[in-house]
């Protein structure tokens, strides 16, 4: 299974960075088997408020929010039981707590691969690779 963090979720409706855009929506037309974190969706909503001066309204971000939940075979609800993970990788890696959330979801449920612009790709995590769409080119 593969996840994507929040951000590329959001250039894929951002002109304002064409290059970053194309690399993300790339990624949405060619990714296989891909869950949705809860999560996510809901920072994708509060992000998009940040893409209205650009002429990206609120009815675009829903239907974009309910784009991303036909594109996931999985959608990925927070557990409790998360929190204990989330504060270990917090500790080891000194990541920030929304992106240590998102690590621990991936790493409880099984996700393979998280497409992630704001994570370390050379930290481990279990067996979950991070990759950056933006690197190298």
């Amino acid at each position: 299974m593969n996840a994507i963090d929040t951000n590329i979720w959001v250039y894929c409706h951002d002109t304002r960075d064409p290059a970053k855009q194309q690399k993300a929506q790339r990624l949405l037309e060619t990714i296989e088997s891909l869950v949705l974190l809860w999560q996510v969706g809901c920072e994708f909503m509060a992000a998009a408020r940040k893409l209205e001066h650009i002429g990206f309204t609120k009815g675009q971000a829903w239907e974009s929010l309910a784009d991303m939940q036909s594109m996931a075979s999985v959608i990925l609800l927070p557990t409790p039981d998360i929190w204990p993970l989330c504060q270990a990788i917090q500790k080891k890696h000194g990541i920030h707590y929304w992106d240590a959330l998102i690590l621990a979801a991936c790493m409880h449920d099984g996700v393979k691969t998280l497409y992630s612009e704001d994570i370390p790709e050379n930290d481990d995590f279990n067996g979950l690779r991070i990759v950056n769409p933006f690197r190298n080119g």
